[in-house]
């Protein structure tokens, strides 16, 4: 399931996204309000929102979402937990609230609990041409044939399919797949794509193809190809 993420603490982020990633979720880190606002287009099963954030706080960009009628379930983080501040956040469209610090495990239960919820903006499939990406059982199928990904692998393609025709940079995988400095994990991000286009070069239907392109200085591209 996809998490958008949104925590100014870079080193927080990190562990928080690791650990849900272990768990089996896709997640979408940023780490201001107006990175959040980039991705109002996308689909996430639920957000994840701290409070206090640098320049637009949690209120006012869980406001500006719903402003913007965009229905993800919204866990807001705070180490402010006074009632006027949970009804503050509820009258701003927050769904549940979790104090700081809390319990990894309750989190989760909560996460789950949001994910119960009949939501319009669930998505559970993803399509390009002849490839096929199931995200609750975590299947990419090629042309009728099932592809054996790593999980990296796996959230490397799910991250360009989301963006399909538009670049993908270096960082952005960076950061969203690995939580990591790009300096970090480079030569990896060069070593998992050669892997995705050999197994994506498996085979296609009716002609189609679906191929990733590298950009030089910019990043990576996937589309859809017809000869």
């Amino acid at each position: 399931m996809q998490i958008l993420l949104v925590e100014d603490d870079k080193k927080a982020a990190r562990l928080l996204a690791q650990g849900l990633q272990e768990e089996g979720f896709t997640i979408t880190v940023a780490h201001s309000a107006e990175q959040a606002l980039g991705h109002l287009g996308e689909r996430f099963d639920v957000a994840i929102f701290d409070r206090m954030l640098p320049g637009m706080d949690g209120i006012s960009l869980c406001q500006r979402v719903r402003q913007e009628s965009v229905q993800w379930p919204i866990l807001m983080l705070t180490a402010r937990d006074a009632l006027l501040d949970r009804v503050e956040g509820l009258n701003a469209g927050v769904d549940d609230y979790l104090a700081k610090p809390f319990a990894f495990e309750e989190l989760l239960a909560r996460l789950h609990a949001l994910l119960r919820r009949p939501s319009r903006m669930q998505v559970t499939q993803l399509q390009l041409a002849d490839l096929r990406i199931d995200l609750l059982a975590h299947e990419v199928v090629r042309a009728g044939q099932r592809l054996d990904l790593t999980q990296k692998e796996y959230a490397v393609l799910v991250l360009l399919v989301r963006h399909a025709g538009n670049v993908v940079s270096r960082q952005q995988l960076a950061e969203e797949v690995w939580h990591a400095d790009l300096i970090a994990i480079d030569n990896l991000i060069d070593v998992h794509i050669k892997n995705l286009r050999r197994k994506l070069d498996s085979g296609g239907a009716d002609g189609q193809t679906v191929q990733i392109e590298t950009l030089r200085g910019q990043g990576f591209v996937i589309r859809q190809e017809r000869p």
